[in-house]
C-alpha cells in the first residue's frame, strides 16, 4: 500500500514543490500551513487554498507547527511521510514522531557540510566550486538526520546569490521529483552522516554585508556576489551616505573603492542617506 504523505510550507518553494508532486501524479493526504493573517509581510509568502481546492486536498491552517492540532492531523489521516520545506518553526520530537516514518527536510549544502545558516552566502563567501541540496530524515538536531538523496550544484567565480537561490529552488523540486516514488513506495534509503566531515555555518546579518578597504579583490567580489538579491546587498559607507552595491567589479590598478590589494567599482548600486 502507498504511504499517505503530507506536507508544510508557507513559501513559493514549498509551493513548487507540491505542485509537482502532482505533475508527476503524486497524491498529498493533507496541506498544512499557516493561518492567513500571519507572515503576511513576509517576503515570499504564498497560500496553499487554490491547490488544495483543485486537488480535493485537506487544507490545516495553524500558527505553529507544534501545535497540539497539527498531531491531531496526522493521526486522523493517517500520515506515514511529513514533508516540512520552507518552513521557519522548528518542529519538536512530538512531530517528528507522529508520522509513521517521520518527516523529510531539505538543506542547500551537500550534508554533512554547511549545517546551520545562511548556507547560499557561505557557499560562495567560501569559494567553493560546488554545493547542492540535501533531503534528510528530520530529526532534533540540527541539519543532522539520515540522508534520503542529495543533489549537486556547480559555482563559478561568476555565481551570484541569485543565481544560486535559483539553482537551489529548481533542485528542491528536482529532488522531490526524483525520491517521491521511493518515498511513497517505502523503499527510501537512508544514509547516516558522516559526522567526521560535519562543519556547521554561523547565521549572518545584515551588516555582514560591509565592504572594508583592509579586504583582497577577491574578498570583497566574492561578498558582493554573496550578499546579491534576495539578501540585503553589499555596503560601504561613505561619510553619513550609504553606497548599497549589487554588483561590481575589481580591478589592480584604478577603480573607486580602494582595497587592500587593488579597487572596487560599483555596477548595479543604490546610493542611501
Amino acid at each position: 500500500m502507498k504511504k499517505k504523505s503530507a506536507f508544510t510550507t508557507c513559501v513559493q518553494l514549498g509551493l513548487s514543490c507540491i505542485e509537482e508532486i502532482y505533475r508527476i501524479g503524486g497524491k498529498l493526504d493533507l496541506l498544512i500551513t499557516l493561518k492567513d493573517e500571519k507572515a503576511k509581510n513576509k517576503s515570499g509568502r504564498i497560500y496553499l487554498d487554490e491547490i488544495a481546492e483543485r486537488e480535493s486536498t485537506p487544507l490545516l491552517k495553524i500558527n505553529n507547527i507544534n501545535d497540539p492540532e497539527v498531531i491531531e492531523a496526522l493521526k486522523k489521516h493517517e500520515i506515514d511521510w511529513l514533508f516540512i520545506i520552507g518552513w521557519s518553526q522548528i518542529a519538536k520530537k512530538e512531530v517528528l514522531e507522529t508520522p509513521t516514518n517521520g518527516c523529510i527536510g531539505m538543506h542547500p549544502t551537500l550534508l554533512p557540510v554547511g549545517r546551520g545558516r545562511a548556507a547560499i552566502p557561505w557557499a560562495i563567501i567560501k569559494g567553493l566550486d560546488k554545493t547542492g541540496v540535501t533531503m534528510f530524515k528530520l530529526d532534533e538536531g540540527v541539519d543532522t538526520g539520515d540522508i534520503i538523496g542529495q543533489g549537486v550544484i556547480e559555482i563559478n567565480e561568476n555565481t551570484t546569490a541569485t543565481d544560486l537561490y535559483k539553482k537551489v529552488d529548481e533542485m528542491h523540486v528536482e529532488l522531490i521529483s526524483k525520491y517521491w516514488d521511493a518515498i511513497v513506495n517505502d523503499r527510501v534509503v537512508l544514509t547516516k552522516q558522516d559526522e567526521s566531515k560535519a562543519t556547521e555555518w554561523p547565521g549572518r546579518k545584515p551588516e555582514d554585508g560591509e565592504l572594508l578597504s583592509s579586504m583582497t579583490m577577491d574578498e570583497a567580489d566574492k561578498l558582493v556576489r554573496a550578499v546579491a538579491h534576495p539578501y540585503p546587498g553589499a555596503f560601504y559607507k561613505v561619510g553619513d551616505k550609504i553606497i548599497r552595491i549589487w554588483s561590481a567589479k575589481v580591478d589592480p590598478n584604478e577603480g573607486e573603492i580602494k582595497l587592500s590589494n587593488g579597487y572596487l567599482t560599483p555596477i548595479d548600486y543604490e546610493i542611501e542617506g
